[in-house]
């Protein structure tokens, strides 16, 4: 398996707040698998705990034709990005 490490713009369609599909590199992909939140500690003064934040997520996607890869995406203030891709 190898991995690239990626910071470009992708879209991405949400069903019920999770990604279901998203076009990277002018190509389609269907996510194909249950996607897994990238979180991070959100703290506040009035918690007593720090809460986690979901900023992102990781599952596979597949073309039409059947090609998979694994995506970790992140939401920023311009939209969603490719952070990293696995084949």
């Amino acid at each position: 398996m190898s991995m690239v490490v990626a910071t470009t713009d992708v879209a991405v369609w949400l069903v019920n707040g999770i990604p279901a599909r998203l076009v990277w590199d002018r190509v389609r992909y269907r996510v194909t698998d249950t996607p897994t939140p990238l979180a991070e500690d959100a703290w506040s003064p009035l918690l007593t705990h720090a809460a986690r934040r979901i900023v992102g997520w990781r599952f596979q996607g597949t073309t039409a034709n059947g090609f998979s890869l694994m995506f970790e995406i992140v939401e920023g203030d311009r939209g969603w990005r490719v952070v990293r891709v696995y084949d």
